[in-house]
């Protein structure tokens, strides 16, 4: 799979992209994943970390490098040089912590030694009404472990091996505070420190170049609508009969990064090629003085080529999908317990489960 793919792909899972079958009402956001994995190899790191600002990733770390990097360059000349000297000390912490958690939890399950994975992710949104969402999610082994939701201030066991953990972090208390106080305050008070940082480069309007497609298969005709080259990440592709929208029947692609910091996404529906002329694509983002209406030309002929590629490292953004892939759509569950996290700027607290 390539890089691009992967990434996209794994973020739109994660939610850490807008949906674009509709406009979204997330102004900025700012999110962490962690991967975590038992048996590294060769471009395999033992352990990841990027952040992402507005669905782009602006920070790295991973264990062969062993030290936190910038990917953009607005975050590079933004900070002070301390800076990287701090996220690296947390890095390294939550490195730590990871593998002791993926180690404590095969014990536990009387795993055999193997290919294991532990994903989290966590972070915030601000929103056009001024509130803030945030939230953080852990995975083992592609299944849901436990969550947090800052609105409900509650964690959320995914079984009863969870709910061991669960309990541990409400009678303690500090988790529930922890997690409160960064997802409400401290997370939104470095997203806007990162959006000055880089206002220049998110405060951008770049509108969608769009290019609509169809192809006749087995008497039905499918119509692509592919948007290119937009930022922000907010957007709208919907497909319409006549002057209704038909998402019910649209297949949306995720909202993928491209390598120039702008983003693509596709809107794909199946109509009856006697009905052809029935369907146009709508396309609303807030780089368009007013939503496009845009139908197929089978004589225009068109043919738009697109490359995309992400500096990050591929093998481990393709373990991350897979893992994160059965985590969302594997619908089994297996007993779990509770293991240990990490603090640091980028998490709420200190709690010990294992």
């Amino acid at each position: 799979m390539a890089p691009a793919l992967a990434l996209g792909v794994l973020l739109g899972l994660l939610g850490l992209l807008g949906e674009p079958g509709g406009a979204t009402k997330v102004l900025h956001s700012l999110h962490y994943l962690r991967v975590a994995v038992s048996e590294p190899g060769p471009g395999i790191p033992q352990f990841m970390e990027m952040g992402f600002v507005d669905g782009i990733p602006f920070t790295r770390y991973d264990s062969e490098r062993g030290r936190t990097e910038p990917l953009t360059q607005w975050i590079k000349d933004g900070v002070e040089p301390g800076y990287w000297d701090s996220e690296t000390r947390t890095a390294v912490q939550n490195q730590h912590v990871n593998v002791v958690d993926l180690e404590t939890l095969r014990g536990r399950y009387n795993q055999s030694r193997g290919l294991h994975t532990n994903l989290r992710v966590y972070g915030c949104d601000l929103l056009s009404d001024g509130s803030v969402r945030g939230s953080y999610r852990d995975s083992y082994d592609g299944r849901d472990f436990i969550s947090f939701d800052l609105g409900s201030r509650k964690f959320v066991a995914a079984d009863a091996a969870a709910e061991i953990t669960r309990r541990r972090w409400v009678d303690e208390g500090n988790e529930v505070e922890g997690w409160t106080n960064y997802l409400g305050h401290e997370c939104p008070k470095w997203l806007r420190e990162y959006v000055g940082y880089g206002e220049k480069e998110l405060e951008r309007k770049e509108p969608p170049d769009v290019h609509v497609s169809g192809k006749e298969e087995h008497g039905t005709l499918i119509l692509s609508c592919h948007a290119y080259g937009f930022y922000p990440n907010t957007i709208a592709v919907n497909w319409m009969k006549g002057d209704e929208i038909w998402d019910q029947e649209t297949e949306w692609g995720g909202i993928v990064p491209n390598s120039d910091g702008t983003f693509h996404t596709w809107a794909r529906i199946e109509a009856l090629p006697e009905e052809r002329d029935l369907y146009r694509c709508r396309v609303e983002h807030p780089g368009m003085l007013e939503p496009g209406i845009f139908a197929w030309e089978p004589t225009s002929g068109g043919n738009l080529t697109v490359v995309v590629a992400v500096c990050v490292v591929a093998a481990i953004l393709v373990i991350a999908l897979i893992g994160l892939i059965a985590w969302r759509l594997q619908s089994g569950k297996r007993d779990r317990s509770g293991y240990n996290m990490a603090a640091g700027k980028d998490v709420g607290t200190n709690g010990a489960t294992a």
